[in-house]
């Protein structure tokens, strides 16, 4: 097994949650911060993950890893790639110092989740620093441990706002036998159209970006099954080096697409809603249309009235720091579904400590 740094900081963050109880000061929890922009800011003492690190178990034959919250995601997905295996969703990392604690946080996926589910159907466990300084063990290391409320899958997403994710223990998966990208020039609801025709007959698609009129589709599995995929995709194909690129690029946003400038909006639509033609450039879509992009609010109000329904909006990254400062980040919440949310937070939290407000400003 590959050697990572091991230490268990259990009893300092302990401790520092104690201290800040004591004397009512929130705490800012921090991973890696290379998510930082993404909800709304924190304004406490930082509470560092740092040095927290280490695989507490792994058992390859078994598919299940668990490891401290500030191990590197990319030590983490190092290990295991020399395993054979992988994350299932995909996360991004936004930076060298993303930590698996910090991933399950945030709850982001990246291009797989459409074929493989969200981060949370992963989660098998989780041990959590409540207020208090309790030290709660939630789950475990198989897929059917729950009893109750499955507070580990609830962690995935929460932001920090229950408390401090000590450790996680994830299902992961082998990695494919091969993949293959294709590309072709198609409009937006050609695309779509397209991609959804291609699910009804099998195809193994786990990866599909559409910007500026060109779909790129991911498929994977054994060499022959891709053979019989690419005749229902269709598409030039990709030289591997430039296909896992581009799948770095998308997964990470250092495609050209997501430049720097503007606000980036997530928007989740209706599959039926059309793209608008004028805001060509400044939206795209993953997960076969699930997951729409647009860059500055110009194209959120374009890709808005092409919709025949209301969808979800999340400003995903503002321009600057200051744009978010004053407002919601995420869609609002039913009346109903947020008091469950504050009845949730006091359980963890009573006393509000935990990234108050990164998620919503009563939260």
């Amino acid at each position: 097994m590959t050697t990572l740094p091991d230490h268990d900081r259990t009893a300092e963050l302990v401790d520092a949650v104690h201290a800040a109880e004591a004397a009512g000061r929130p705490l800012r929890i921090v991973g890696g911060d290379t998510k930082r922009f993404y909800g709304r800011p924190v304004h406490g003492l930082d509470l560092t993950l740092a040095g927290h690190t280490g695989i507490v178990t792994y058992d390859p034959g078994e598919l299940v890893l668990t490891a401290r919250a500030g191990t590197r995601l990319a030590d983490v997905e190092a290990l295991l790639q020399s395993h054979g295996q992988r994350l299932p969703f995909e996360p991004p990392a936004f930076g060298a110092a993303a930590t698996i604690g910090g991933t399950v946080a945030s709850g982001l996926a990246g291009p797989a989740r459409a074929a493989r589910g969200p981060v949370r159907d992963y989660v098998l466990g989780t041990r959590l620093l409540a207020s208090g300084g309790r030290v709660l063990r939630f789950g475990g290391e198989v897929m059917k441990n729950v009893a109750g409320y499955d507070v580990s899958r609830m962690l995935a997403g929460s932001l920090g706002i229950l408390g401090v994710i000590l450790e996680v223990s994830l299902k992961v998966l082998p990695l494919p036998v091969a993949t293959r990208t294709l590309c072709r020039r198609l409009d937006a609801g050609a695309a779509i159209e397209h991609l959804a025709a291609a699910a009804q007959r099998g195809a193994p698609v786990t990866g599909s970006f559409w910007c500026d009129g060109e779909l790129n589709v991911r498929l994977e599995g054994a060499e022959a099954a891709l053979d019989a995929a690419a005749q229902i995709v269709g598409g030039d194909r990709l030289a591997d080096g430039a296909a896992a690129q581009l799948w770095r690029d998308v997964r990470e946003q250092t495609h050209p697409f997501f430049a720097a400038g503007h606000d980036l909006w997530r928007v989740t639509l209706s599959l039926r809603a059309p793209l608008p033609a004028a805001a060509a450039g400044r939206i795209a879509f993953e997960w076969n249309g699930l997951q729409r992009w647009a860059v500055g609010e110009d194209a959120l109000q374009s890709l808005m009235q092409q919709a025949a329904a209301p969808g979800q909006t999340t400003l995903f990254r503002a321009a600057r720091d200051a744009g978010i400062a004053d407002r919601e980040v995420f869609a609002p919440l039913p009346e109903p579904l947020l008091q469950l949310h504050r009845a949730v937070k006091a359980t963890f939290d009573p006393g509000g400590i935990f990234n108050p407000g990164r998620m919503y400003r009563t939260l």
